[in-house]
């Protein structure tokens, strides 16, 4: 089967799972969307990787990185393989010196360690006619939106809108005790609010 490699477009909270988030992921070169919920632990550790924050000990999948490379593991990239009722199933694809094996994983799990090893995620076409959204060529989901939609949207709008109303020095404040709380989802949309503050 051909696979068709995917990037990260998004990292947001899920509104149909509490405490729950999704990682959008987009064909590149094409117009899909693969929409995968997942669980906060995880998305911290993604958000982590992405925006390249140095906690101040190892996560999970970074000691998992720290493992795979003192043994002279290379991860070459990482397949969304299977959808069943609902749950996307992965397998990493690892090789040494002398072996080059597929290892079972969660989907979230995957996609954290191929954000720290810089590889490539692919998935195949079955799966991305089952679970994918087509967009248009601006970037809009073709078709209705749903009721759910709009809310994501507007409780997004609303936590930008709360936080514009905040001076600099509030900004940095809460920042500071966003990432004393490991919340590192929260605490890219403060730095980006105070990022482009500083621009203007």
């Amino acid at each position: 089967m051909k696979k068709i490699e995917l990037e990260i477009v998004a990292l947001s909270h899920s509104i149909t799972q509490t405490h729950s988030y999704a990682v959008v992921l987009g064909e590149i070169n094409g117009l899909r969307r693969l929409p995968i919920v997942i669980g906060g632990f995880e998305a911290q550790a993604i958000a982590v990787a992405l925006e390249k924050m140095q906690p101040s000990r190892p996560l999970t999948h970074d000691l998992m990185k720290n493992f795979l490379q003192s043994f002279a593991i290379e991860l070459h990239e990482i397949i969304i393989c299977d959808l069943q009722e609902g749950i996307f199933f992965s397998k990493l694809i690892c090789s040494s010196a002398n072996d080059t094996i597929e290892i079972d994983s969660r989907t979230s799990d995957a996609i954290a360690l191929a954000v720290r090893f810089g590889c490539p995620i692919y998935t195949y076409e079955n799966i991305l006619e089952n679970a994918g959204i087509l967009m248009d060529e601006t970037g809009a989901e073709q078709g209705k939106k749903t009721s759910e939609e709009s809310f994501e949207e507007s409780a997004e709008h609303e936590t930008d809108e709360n936080l514009k109303n905040l001076s600099l020095d509030e900004l940095n404040q809460l920042l500071n005790e966003v990432l004393e709380n490991e919340d590192y989802i929260k605490a890219i949309t403060i730095r980006d609010e105070i990022n482009s503050r500083k621009k203007k």
